[in-house]
């Protein structure tokens, strides 16, 4: 009888120990020289297609040593690299080195953090960080939660969360159809769209979307949204959740959290704030005012994926009270043996959210607090902002370019030609066609990565700056590549206006 079983798919210490040391150095030195690169290869699918081929799934193995440094080649130098000091473009971080050696760490234990007894440290790792995040923004240690895969995961877990607290005792069996009145919630039109997906996928349909308008400042109506809540409420429905935002995906800004905090009082509403992206800056002192009215919310999502750099993929939802997940998500099949400590009561993360099964994301960012620490945070985050306004500032001072927003690490703003002479009827069509090509110019481009945003009908070019590897230098030379393709790209768009004349 063998004493071990031999697997084509295991690998003796050896051949591990070679491989690993030799990965670790390629990504070492790509780490070390990112901004040495494009930010992207800007190849076309049929070209990456080309380039990975198109062979047919192999009969027989192939060493592993030879598909790592394959593999090694195809990623580090065909992919968009968002840890690169010019890449803006959405809402992706620059990913903490320890965050990657945490990922392989994890990975190699397994542990499904779906049960204690199936993930004991790894429960423990992923409660403990859920306390930490909650202190990081300013909130109770009281607070619960679950860690999900990102910003539309921790709103949707917010949302069934809010419905099962507001909705009759019977929900559960009776369901939609049962309910009184339509149940409805309140987003301002600055909302991300996950909004949507929840309102669709779960059985309400957009039309119970009530939106309401935002200000100047891109801030929700307080005065609509009562207003709104009061026609609802004479119209015989059920009015369930507000949704705030503490920094929207197109221009950054932050509602007034503690009014909708107010108008939620009033009217016994869930609360829910989604923070995603800009809660984190509530750690700056000298910002704890413009979050004031958190500590009110009945839930909030964030993503440490974004604005705290740990690697994709990590969200976060936090629930004041996290009877409230569990009254929504747990179930208690025969066949789920996960009580074994009656003595002790376990905490079984398969109760707090969609999940079954779960990885473990909380080991990158329960590294990264502690390798940073608060003061870290506050620096580098604090950082990230004041570039972003350097950048809104230089737009400013540049003839040729118009600084449209800025709100926490975002600034918004458009190229327009130095000598542009056009009707008033169709110079915003033209700039919004001219900064849109220009964008995706820039995209293919490498040299900086950018995304859009629509502010007051004028297609912005944006740049969101979650990155602690940018620097100072890299803003002004973005300042000079958009101004260096926008004028080659109106002389473009002008000689083919000619043409077509």
């Amino acid at each position: 009888m063998k004493e071990s079983r031999s697997t084509p798919i295991n690998m003796d210490i050896e051949e591990f120990r070679a491989i690993g040391h030799q990965l670790i150095d390629k990504i070492a030195s790509f780490l070390d020289t990112i901004d040495e690169r494009s930010v992207t290869s800007g190849e076309t699918p049929t070209q990456i297609q080309a380039v990975l081929g198109n062979d047919k799934l192999p009969e027989q193995g192939i060493s592993a040593d030879g598909l790592m440094a394959k593999a090694t080649d195809l990623v580090l130098n065909h992919s968009l690299l968002n840890g690169h000091p010019k890449f803006y473009g959405y809402i992706t971080s620059s990913p903490a080195p320890i965050g990657a050696l945490a990922d392989l760490l994890a990975a190699s234990v397994n542990p499904n953090v779906g049960a204690n007894v199936l993930s004991p440290m790894a429960t423990a790792i992923e409660k403990q960080t859920i306390k930490w995040l909650a202190e990081f923004i300013g909130l109770s240690p009281s607070y619960g939660g679950v860690l999900v895969s990102g910003g539309n995961m921790a709103n949707f877990t917010a949302f069934l969360a809010a419905r099962t607290a507001k909705a009759p005792r019977n929900f559960k069996e009776g369901g939609l159809k049962q309910l009184p009145g339509e149940m409805v919630l309140y987003a301002s039109r600055a909302t991300h769209t996950w909004i949507e997906k929840a309102a669709v996928l779960f059985g309400h349909g957009t039309s119970a979307i009530r939106w309401i308008d935002t200000d100047i400042n891109n801030r929700m109506n307080t005065s609509q949204l009562k207003e709104t809540i009061e026609a609802d409420l004479m119209a015989g429905k059920t009015p369930f959740m507000v949704v705030g935002n503490a920094g929207d995906v197109s221009t950054g800004a932050v509602d007034d959290l503690s009014k909708l905090a107010g108008v939620c009082r009033s009217y016994n509403l869930w609360f829910h704030i989604d923070g995603a992206y800009g809660i984190p800056a509530a750690v700056i002192p000298s910002l704890k005012w413009m979050f004031a009215g958190l500590e009110e919310a009945d839930s909030i999502a964030l993503d440490p994926h974004k604005w705290l750099y740990a690697p994709l993929e990590v969200g976060c939802t936090l629930v004041k009270n996290p009877q409230h997940l569990i009254d929504t998500f747990s179930s208690h099949p025969v066949y789920y043996n996960f009580d074994t400590m009656a003595e002790e009561p376990s905490l079984n993360f398969y109760e707090y959210s969609l999940q079954n099964s779960r990885g473990f994301r909380a080991l990158k960012v329960w590294l990264a607090l502690q390798q940073v620490g608060r003061d870290g945070y506050q620096e580098m985050i604090s950082e990230d902002i004041e570039l972003s306004k350097q950048l809104f500032m230089a737009a400013e001072k540049h003839p040729e370019l118009q600084a449209v927003t800025q709100n926490l690490s975002i600034a918004t703003f458009r190229y327009i030609p130095s000598s542009f002479m056009q009707e008033d009827d169709s110079r915003d069509k033209y700039l919004n066609q001219l900064n849109e090509k220009l964008l995706n110019a820039l995209q293919q481009g490498g040299e900086v990565f950018l995304s859009n945003a629509m502010v007051s009908g004028k297609y912005c070019l944006r740049a969101c700056i979650v990155n602690f590897r940018t620097s100072q230098k890299d803003i002004l030379e973005t300042i000079d590549i958009i101004v260096r393709e926008g004028r080659k790209m109106h002389q473009q768009l002008q000689k083919e206006t000619i043409e077509v004349v």
